[in-house]
Order: structure tokens, then C-alpha cells, then sequence
């Protein structure tokens, strides 16, 4: 009779042809959207600002707003699926998402724009996790490691697309039509999901009542995650703890975290986040290891088109363009992954190769500098996607293989947050060390310009020469030629400060490598694999 029951859920129906791969391209398409529109607004930042009339600082509160809601709701997908509905969860946030791009894109002012953004962010986080579990319920469980490619795919390709399409935007239409793009995708998923996508059994009749609503816990969630998410977006450019807010706020986090964590595991019978599931050594570890994968990530989204832009001089659609390469190599990658999979090699060997290849990449563009080409550009991209492929997948199965079934969702959520949190983590260690190195660097640099120094002398008469040539007056040109060697100085300070971030982020894979070693290798049967399909969202 045991065997029955375990082998029973291998033998339920899966959508097939036309309704399976049209339910994969509305789940996949709403993973991707959400994630593309993470860093589809870092090139078009600058615009933005100057439309509106607003400066950069201001202007960065639409990044900020969209991660603190982002990060908030993604660890209560689980709990507000149970209580929706995951197909009724997932429609409305796609909804609420659509509203908010054309919202943003309308927006006339800054706080209408950061408003809509925040109000996106709370539809899309449900978007990435829902969409995971809608993909797993379209295949059989031999087929899982084919649901998991596709959905690394989307995770992938989302942040590696949001700049280049947002280069394209910026450089050849309004900023506004980086969010009303998503207006038809987010209508078109919709009804595809109204029509297509069918309700689980127990979604049905759902009995909301015997549900209770961790309202304690979802307010030290929200307030905890939100303040840290907040002080690592803006810290840098707040001065950290000179600001009172940012002071506020991290004692805030400090407070409220803790309690959280606390009032999960001992405060409540029914916590909005089962953090007991951290109690698994796979959850535990994968978690730390996908923070590294998220601050690599996000770092390179954000590092890379920096340095091509600011230091090579690209544009923003060519700096787009160039990750183009890498992302046509990674689609055929997460394909043999998922092929590596099913046929039951390591996921930790399929992690570790991954790693290798991130740190490379990193490593391999802390060696550029100004005069690196397209080509070079392009291969350091090309290992990136290949490192993402082969780290992507096999983590994210790895971390839930050996939790209890009741416990996926808080794991497949987990997962999926701390990727995110480690993302703010990388994006605020990067703008903090670009900042202090090249303070170390340009004071460097200015220290070899002493006064009577021949190479000084020469380079000052050259610059001089040339201003003089083009009809400015000598003493106009003398004074131009000490301000154009300050940009060199501070061009140059500013290149070596990024190759130092690429060194670092490179270090980071190095230095949690060993913890690949910690995670249990776990083979699931068609049972398992079943059940952890129905609780993944």
C-alpha cells in the first residue's frame, strides 16, 4: 500500500503540446519581465533624472523602491499562494505589475514614478517564484531537470537583458518606453494564464478561514528586509552612517530582524516564513552560496556596462549589443545542464564548474583597460554565461533536494531571496569600494605629477600645444591643460578602481568555494520529484 502511495502522484496527467509550451512561455516570459526590469533602468538613470529635473541621487530612488518591495514580498510568496490561490495569485500580480509599468511610464514627476515602481515591485516579486512552480507542474518529474533549465534560462537572461534593451530605449526612444514594453507582454501573459493555466485541486476551495495571517511576523518582515534593503541601495550615496536615516534604518534592521527570526521559530504556530526549514543543511548552505551567485550577478550587470561605457567609451546600445554573444551561448549551456541532470551527474561538480568560470570571468576583466576591444569584452561575457548556466540550476535543486515536502515552498522562497539580497549586497559593496579605491588610486596617481617633472612637463606642454593650435588664447590653453589631466587622472583612478571590484568579486567565489563540499548530493525518485513540482511557486 506504501509503495502505491508514493508512486501514485508519477501518474497524474501534464499538460502537453500546444498548452504545455504555451503555459512555459507566459510563466517564463513573467520571470523574465520581472527580472529584466530589475537593472533595465540602470542605463537610463541619467535621462530619467534629467526629464524630470531631478538629480542622480534623487533619481536613484526608482532602483531603490522596486528592490524594497521586490524583496518583501518575495519570502510571503508561499504563504499568499495558499491563501489566493496560486493561479489567482499569479493573474493578479501580473495584473498589478502591467498597471504599474504603464503607471511609471506616465509618471510626470519623481514621486509618481518612485510610487509605481515600489507598486510594481510588489507585483513582480510573486512573478519569479510563482512562474517556477507553474513550469514545474507543466512536466512529468523525468522531465524535471528540463523545467529546471528553462527556468535558470529565464533567471539568467532577465538581468543580462535588462541593459541591453534599456541601451536600445535610451539611445533611440523616451525612457518611458523601458516600462510601457512590458504593457502588451504583461496583457498577453494574463489572458494566456486566465485561459490555459488550471487550478490545483486544492485551490478550488480554499478555505481561508482556517488560514491564519501571521500579521506580527509579516510586519517585522517588511520592516526588517525593507530597511536593509533600503541601507544597502543607498547607503553609499547617503554617506552611510552619517545619515540620520540611514542610521535609523539599520537599527531598525537590526531590531527587527532578529525579532522576526525569533517570533518564526518560537513566537507563532503559523509563521508567514517557516525558517525551521533552515535547519537543513542543503537549504543552509545553498542559501549562503546563492547570495555569492546573486552578488555576482548583480555586480556584473551593473559593473560591466560602467566600465564599457565611462572608461572604453562605448555607447549604450553597443555596450547592450555586446552581451548578446554570451547570451546566445547560454541558452544551448542550460540545455546540457539540464541534460547533465537527468542523467544523474553531481550537481556539485555541475556548481563547481560554474564557480571556476564566474571567478574567470572576473578575474579575467580585473586584467582590461581602456584600449580593450569588443572581442575582449565579448569572451569575458561568453565564460560569465557559461559560469551562470552550470551554477544556476544545479544550486537551486540542490538546496530544496532534501527538504520535507511541506517545507519546498519556505525553500524554493528562501532561495529566491537571498539571491535578491545578495544582488543588494553586490551592488552596494560595489559603489562603496569603486568609491574609497579610487580615492586610493587618484591620490596615487596625482602623487607622481610633481611640479618640474619632465614627463608631467611634457604632457602638460603637448595638451597645452594642442588647445593653443585650435585658437585658445595661452593662458586659456595653460589652464585647460591642467584640467584635462586632472579628467586623465581621475579616468585613470576610475578604471583601476573597477578592476579592483572585479578582483574582489572574483575572491568571493574563491572564498566560498569549500562550501560546494557541504552540499549532500541527493537522487530523487519520481515521488519525491512530484512533490517537490506541486510545492515549488
Amino acid at each position: 500500500m506504501a509503495t502505491q502511495t508514493l508512486t501514485a502522484p508519477a501518474q497524474l496527467d501534464y499538460p502537453t503540446g500546444f498548452k504545455r509550451w504555451i503555459i512555459v512561455i507566459t510563466a517564463i516570459s513573467a520571470a523574465i519581465i520581472e527580472l529584466i526590469d530589475i537593472s533595465i533602468v540602470n542605463v537610463g538613470l541619467t535621462d530619467i533624472a534629467g526629464n524630470l529635473g531631478v538629480t542622480i541621487e534623487d533619481v536613484a530612488w526608482v532602483v531603490t523602491a522596486y528592490a524594497i518591495a521586490n524583496v518583501i514580498v518575495i519570502p510571503m510568496t508561499g504563504f499568499l499562494q495558499r491563501f489566493f490561490g496560486r493561479k489567482n495569485y499569479f493573474i493578479t500580480s501580473i495584473i498589478i505589475f502591467t498597471v504599474a509599468s504603464y503607471g511609471c511610464g506616465f509618471a510626470d514627476n519623481l514621486w509618481t514614478l518612485v510610487a509605481f515602481r515600489f507598486l510594481q515591485g510588489i507585483g513582480g516579486g510573486a512573478l519569479l517564484s510563482t512562474s517556477q512552480g507553474l513550469l514545474f507542474d507543466s512536466f512529468p518529474p523525468s522531465s524535471k531537470a528540463t523545467a529546471s533549465a528553462i527556468f535558470g534560462m529565464g533567471i539568467v537572461l532577465g538581468p543580462t537583458l535588462g541593459p541591453t534593451l534599456g541601451g536600445y530605449i535610451i539611445d533611440n526612444y523616451h525612457w518611458s518606453w523601458m516600462f510601457y514594453i512590458n504593457v502588451p507582454i504583461g496583457i498577453l501573459a494574463a489572458f494566456l494564464s486566465y485561459t490555459y493555466i488550471d487550478k490545483k485541486p486544492e485551490e478550488i476551495n480554499i478555505n481561508r478561514r482556517s488560514i491564519k495571517i501571521d500579521q506580527f511576523g509579516i510586519l517585522l518582515l517588511a520592516v526588517g528586509i525593507g530597511s536593509l534593503q533600503y541601507v544597502l541601495e543607498r547607503g553609499e550615496s547617503d554617506d552611510w552612517f552619517d545619515s540620520n536615516i540611514i542610521l535609523g534604518l539599520s537599527v531598525a534592521a537590526v531590531v527587527a530582524i532578529p525579532l522576526f527570526v525569533w517570533w518564526e521559530l518560537r513566537g507563532t504556530k503559523d509563521p508567514v516564513v517557516d525558517l525551521r526549514a533552515l535547519k537543513n543543511r542543503n537549504l543552509a548552505v545553498g542559501s549562503l552560496l546563492m547570495i555569492i551567485i546573486g552578488y555576482g550577478l548583480f555586480t556584473s550587470v551593473l559593473l560591466y556596462p560602467l566600465f564599457a561605457q565611462r572608461i572604453v567609451g562605448l555607447t549604450a546600445t553597443q555596450t547592450g549589443q555586446l552581451l548578446i554573444p554570451g547570451g546566445l551561448v547560454t541558452l544551448p549551456m542550460f540545455a546540457l545542464v539540464g541534460r547533465l541532470l537527468a542523467k544523474k551527474v553531481s550537481p556539485t561538480l555541475l556548481v563547481g564548474i560554474g564557480y571556476v568560470a564566474f571567478a574567470s570571468f572576473c578575474f579575467i576583466l580585473s586584467t582590461y583597460n581602456m584600449d580593450a576591444s569588443n572581442g575582449d569584452f565579448v569572451i569575458g561575457l561568453i565564460i560569465r554565461g557559461i559560469g551562470l548556466a552550470f551554477v544556476n540550476v544545479p544550486l537551486i535543486n540542490q538546496s530544496v533536494a532534501t527538504l520535507e515536502p511541506r517545507q519546498l515552498p519556505t525553500g524554493i522562497a528562501i532561495v529566491n531571496m537571498t539571491r535578491q539580497i545578495g544582488g543588494a549586497f553586490g551592488v552596494a559593496i560595489t559603489n562603496t569600494y569603486v568609491t574609497q579605491r579610487m580615492a586610493v588610486h587618484r591620490g596615487d596617481l596625482v602623487s607622481n605629477l610633481q611640479p618640474g617633472d619632465m614627463l608631467t612637463t611634457e604632457r602638460l606642454n603637448a595638451i597645452t600645444q594642442g588647445l593653443m593650435a585650435k585658437g585658445i588664447n595661452a593662458f586659456d590653453a595653460v589652464t585647460g591643460a591642467y584640467r584635462n589631466l586632472d579628467l586623465i587622472v581621475s579616468r585613470q583612478a576610475l578604471m583601476l578602481s573597477y578592476l579592483d571590484t572585479f578582483k574582489l568579486a572574483g575572491l568571493f567565489f574563491v572564498v566560498s568555494f569549500p562550501l560546494l563540499f557541504l552540499l549532500q548530493n541527493r537522487k530523487m525518485d519520481a515521488a519525491r520529484a512530484k512533490a517537490v513540482a506541486d510545492a515549488a511557486h
